[in-house]
């Protein structure tokens, strides 16, 4: 990421591809597509990766950072090069005052994230019941096939 002058000290450009927010780390910064496209993914570059946006100028992304200084919750890739405006604790308050529409974008990102984290949560609890449930079956398969094991043996060694 490269800044443009000082003047322009919350402008920065990002090549295309290169991660801008990743999964897990604090980031306690938010930017606005200036220029460009971004992705949004979660679990990036695993087996369980999954496109949740492709960003556009005008959108906001990282106010969840920003706000909770908590881990990001997803990755953002640089799709094509970005002009992004960074927004820092400092900056918020001249961020919301000059760009109010922004607001209410960034309260539907987070809502939008938000619903999709709940849909994933409620899909891998899914997941872990049907996995439990099988193991279940399993098990009480094997205890009854034990069973009839140990009374075959008693069978045997009381002729």
């Amino acid at each position: 990421m490269e800044m443009k002058n000082e003047r322009d000290a919350y402008v920065i450009t990002v090549p295309a591809e290169e991660i801008v927010i990743r999964e897990g780390e604090v980031c306690p910064v938010m930017y606005k597509i200036l220029n460009g496209r971004a992705e949004m993914y979660t679990g990036y570059g695993t087996e369980n990766e999954v496109l949740l946006a492709i960003l556009k100028e005008g959108q906001c992304f990282g106010e969840f950072g920003l706000l909770a200084k908590k881990p990001a919750l997803y990755t953002v890739v640089a799709y094509s090069e970005l002009m992004l405006f960074k927004v820092d604790e400092d900056k918020m308050y001249d961020f919301v005052r000059e760009n109010p529409s922004s607001v209410l974008q960034i309260m539907r990102s987070m809502a939008k994230t938000m619903t999709i984290m709940q849909h994933q949560i409620t899909q891998l609890g899914s997941e872990l019941d049907e996995k439990n449930k099988a193991t279940k079956r399993m098990m009480d398969r094997n205890k009854e096939l034990l069973e009839k094991y140990l009374l075959g043996m008693n069978e045997n060694m009381e002729e």
